[in-house]
């Protein structure tokens, strides 16, 4: 069945695991939204807002530490393909979360406070 999807401009299978309700309730919202199935899960990947949240201690490290690994994969290069193609899904994986903790930086409705608010 693999030959059938040669010349398939979305030649890629991706699987999860979920729960029979979580199942049923994917379900549902799919026959809700009047989509076909493929484009749901599409738009659902691709365009929803994931947020991290995190301590300020635990958020500084995080960024600095995909910071420092996004340069050591941006000054990588190899002539082996299979190597090539894990690092630019490396690549495409820390500008995704890069753009992430920048987004959410920059609303203010989504840092940790240090100290209570004052009621």
């Amino acid at each position: 069945m693999s030959g059938l999807d040669k010349n398939r401009f979305r030649n890629q299978t991706i699987c999860f695991r979920a729960s029979y309700e979580e199942r049923r309730a994917i379900e549902e919202r799919i026959k809700v939204s009047g989509i076909p199935k493929g484009r749901f899960y599409l738009e659902s990947a691709l365009h929803s807002q994931i947020i991290i949240t995190v301590g300020k201690f635990e958020s500084d490290k995080l960024s600095l530490e995909i910071r420092r690994l996004w340069q050591a994969i941006e000054g990588a290069e190899t002539d082996d393909n299979e190597l090539y193609a894990a690092l630019v899904d490396c690549r495409a994986i820390c500008y995704q979360m890069i753009q992430v903790m920048e987004r959410n930086y920059d609303d203010p409705s989504h840092r940790v406070r240090d100290e209570p608010e004052e009621k």
